[in-house]
């Protein structure tokens, strides 16, 4: 299989940034997305909304479906997931792309933002699961993927950020549950992390970031899409980082998704790998 068209994808936090060009890429096979976010009116400071990328997907060839949520409320949640199996018939995959993001110390971090980091990422995502598993049981090639890193216990990428990182692992670790559980059931659960800095507007909002030194959302919606388009009982358990796929999947070049081709990458959070880190930087 190596299309969408005609699958339900669910995904939330894909107003923008790279959820939302994983939608379009889904799009572009014809595929149904729900478009499952907060964002239900323009923000000064960030672009989209579930209105605005709900079309974008209509005009890319797929058939949007906005949804306003927050995924913290499990009403909410509930409420869009019946939203999305009433307007298309089911559920094929889950996206967990919606994630929040604090970069500062335990001194730093007030608890109202600590407590906002575990409710959106590994609640969140966990939450999304139990009210798509249902649907995604019947479906003929279910895929949950999360927008995770591979599970990393080295205090360097903890000690700078407890909160964020306890955030973020917390998704892998619920990957790793979740597909234990559900996996021998036929539903793929996978997570998938950038080997560079991703330039979305939410990073340009954080201080000191260079979103210069990255690449585009798209190498992520295209990584995405070889993974969904994968058999489901073949493929899961995995923790995946997005050049690795799309090498396995015979990409070569990879200067186009670049923002800047004359930059040195930068590579993300949570990975190691001296060798690999050394060969970005050129």
């Amino acid at each position: 299989m190596s299309s969408l068209r005609g699958k339900t994808l669910f995904i939330t936090g894909a107003s923008r940034g790279i959820g939302l060009a994983i939608a379009l890429r889904a799009a572009r096979d014809g595929a149904n997305v729900a478009i499952a976010a907060k964002s239900g009116v323009p923000n000064p400071k960030l672009p989209g909304t579930i209105h605005t990328a709900a079309a974008a997907v209509d005009a890319a060839g797929g058939h949007g479906l906005g949804l306003q949520c927050d995924i913290r409320e499990e009403d909410q949640v509930a409420a869009a997931v019946a939203a999305t199996v009433a307007r298309f018939g089911g559920i094929d995959i889950l996206v967990n792309n919606a994630s929040a993001i604090w970069l500062k110390g335990a001194l730093e971090t007030p608890m109202k933002r600590f407590d906002l980091m575990q409710q959106v990422n590994s609640r969140g995502s966990f939450l999304c699961a139990q009210h798509c598993l249902p649907h995604l049981l019947r479906a003929a090639n279910p895929h949950i993927l999360t927008l995770a890193p591979p599970i990393n216990l080295d205090p360097k990428w903890w000690g700078p950020h407890t909160g964020y990182t306890l955030a973020k692992m917390g998704m892998s670790f619920v990957t790793l549950g979740l597909a234990a559980e559900f996996g021998p059931q036929g539903v793929a659960v996978n997570a998938l992390w950038p080997r560079t800095v991703i330039a979305t507007d939410a990073l340009k909002m954080i201080p000191g970031a260079d979103a210069q030194a990255g690449r585009t959302p798209e190498i992520m919606a295209d990584a995405a899409h070889v993974i969904l388009t994968t058999p489901s009982r073949e493929f899961t358990g995995r923790f995946m980082v997005d050049e690795t796929v799309l090498r396995d999947a015979g990409v070569t070049d990879f200067s186009g998704y670049a923002v800047d081709a004359s930059r040195a990458l930068l590579p993300d959070f949570f990975l190691d790998d001296p060798e690999l880190e050394e060969a970005l930087r050129g």
